[in-house]
Parts: C-alpha cells; structure tokens; sequence
C-alpha cells in the first residue's frame, strides 16, 4: 500500500515522503481498517516536528484520526495506532474504541467530528461547565479546533466570541456563528471583550493556542471565569502568574483529551453519542475547508502547521477528492 512516512523530525513538508509499504498486521483486540478520509490536525505536524507528547519510533506515518470501512463492511471512526498513523491506504486501530460514523455526515465531515469535537464537548461541559446565556471566548475560532468550539458553544446556548488572525478568517467565523468576531491583528482583544460583555469579561476561555492568546484571555476573564487550557498552536507555553488567578477568583483548566480513551471510555462513547444526535439536527457540522488527494498530504499538513488553513483539511483517495 502507500503511506507517507516520516523518517527524520522536521517540518512536515521536507520529512514527510509518500512511500509504499506493507499493510499494518493487526494486534490482538485490533482490526484492519481501510481509510476513507484522514483528517489532519495540529498534532500531526507536531509529531513531524518530533514535539508532540507521543514520540513514534522513526519512520513512522503520520495521521491520528481517520473515517474507514472494516473488512466487515462498518464505516467506522477511529485513531489509528501510532507508528501507522492514518495517512495511508489501511490502518489498524483498537476494536474496543472504534466508533460509528455518523450517517448524516460524508467521509470527509465525519473523520473530522472525532477529536475535535470530542475536545471541544469536554472542554466546554466537562472542565468548564458551560451554561446557556455565559460567554465564550474561542481563540483561533475559524481553525479545526476552534470551528468544533464555536459550534458546541452556540449549541449550548453561550454568547460566543471569536478571535481570529485576519480577514478571511473572521468572514469564516462569521458564518459559523460566532456572536462577535475580534481580528487580533487589528483589534484590542482584552477592550473589545470588556466592551461586549459590560465590562464583565468573558466567563469561559477556550484556548488552543496559549501564548499571547492567554495573556490577553486572563486580562478579560470575568468573576468565577473559567480558562480551558487545550493546546499551544502559538508555540508558546505561557507560564500563568497564581497571584493573579487568586486575586482575580478564575480557574485555569487543563485538558487532554486522549486521556479520557484510558481513563473513561464510556464518557468518550457517550460524547460521540451525543456529537451524532446534534450533527442529526444539523446543529454541528465540521467545516471542511480542503479535500486533498493523497499526493498532496504533505503540502496540507504544512499549511496546518503555519496556521494558514480554516476550517480542516481532509485527505481523501486518490480520485475521492474531485
């Protein structure tokens, strides 16, 4: 079969490289799986890049979530195991954890609504605890991460605002509902948060991307507010100053998600239940922004990578993508 592999740490666009390979054998308690689409996410590029939290033995293929059909005929979504990740034409992933995909939605939509969401469900009902009629700041509200966030906020019944990095990608944000989009290359975030909400500040932050993005969600963050810590997209760890989170009563909330797949299974399958009602209703719908052909894989991790993209990127096969 084919599948990009990745057989020295750099970026995506120089290490990874379309080769063919054998097929994955199966494990005990795993099955082989023929990959419809691979949806690409930031972990990607940073397991290229070597800086991702999981650290496959070289070469290996990147790709940590995919929509596929079993031998069985299921069309099914699942996280393929690393080092056979799901850029390529068969993966093998755990039984236990697959995850029907949801009829509503097409190959590409529904490899997408697996982690993303899952994050975003956790993130906002789980760790943060979101009630109808809070505020929600989403940093990165037009990406992968954020899009699922914007959507599942509005979902719950919160005032959603949106930070983005450019025009293009608040015309994006925009339309996927967001209440209030803020440009954080031409606008004050922290000014036009306080003015939006009365001076109160926003009672729940999601933030992917830290950096900068926390920095100016903690100098807006209202009384009893909530900052859900998902990633570093930025680069950047920010270092949160306790003293400032004691005078100013918030929580600071981590998440990873992947730890849920070990730690609470049935909570993971009883989100998926409740991400297939809502896509049902038409509620939630991932954003599809690209749907690449194998061949160009690499070049879309990259734009990943450098944040160009909105929305998500899917990898579909060869001719699927027209």
């Amino acid at each position: 079969m084919q599948a990009w592999r990745v057989h020295r740490n750099g970026e995506p666009s120089e290490v990874m490289r379309l080769e063919e390979t054998d097929r994955p054998t199966p494990g005990d308690g795993q099955v082989l799986i023929e990959v419809l689409a691979a949806n690409i996410n930031f972990p990607d590029a940073l397991l290229c890049r070597g800086q991702y939290q999981v650290r496959p033995p070289l070469p290996f293929t990147p790709g940590v979530e995919i929509c596929g059909r079993t031998a069985d005929g299921r069309r099914v979504l699942a996280t393929p195991a690393l080092p056979n990740g799901g850029f390529a034409e068969y993966v093998v992933a755990d039984e236990a954890a697959l995850l029907p995909a949801p009829d509503v939605l097409d190959d590409a939509e529904a490899a997408a609504l697996h982690i993303g969401y899952q994050t975003g469900w956790f993130g906002l009902h789980r760790r943060a605890h979101l009630r109808a009629g809070e505020t929600l700041l989403v940093h990165a509200a037009a990406g992968g991460v954020g899009s699922a966030a914007v959507q599942l906020g509005k979902a719950a019944g919160a005032t959603v605002i949106g930070v983005v990095g450019g025009p293009e990608k608040a015309k994006t944000a925009t339309a996927l509902g967001c209440d209030l989009v803020i440009d954080r290359r031409s606008e004050d975030i922290v000014a036009a948060v306080k003015e939006a909400t009365g001076g109160r500040g926003a009672d729940v932050v999601y933030d992917p991307v830290g950096g900068d993005a926390y920095a100016k969600s903690v100098k807006c963050i209202a009384f009893e507010g909530r900052v859900i810590v998902v990633g570093f997209a930025s680069g950047v760890i920010p270092t949160p100053a306790l003293n400032h989170a004691l005078v100013k009563n918030y929580s600071i909330t981590g998440l990873h998600w992947g730890l849920y797949n070990t730690k609470d299974p049935a909570a993971v399958r009883a989100c998926h239940d409740e991400l297939t009602r809502l896509a049902a209703q038409g509620v939630i719908k991932p954003l599809i922004s690209e749907r690449v052909e194998p061949a160009g894989a690499a070049s879309a991790v990259q734009r990943v990578a450098d944040g160009t993209s909105t929305g998500r990127i899917v990898v579909l096969p060869s001719g699927a993508a027209r």
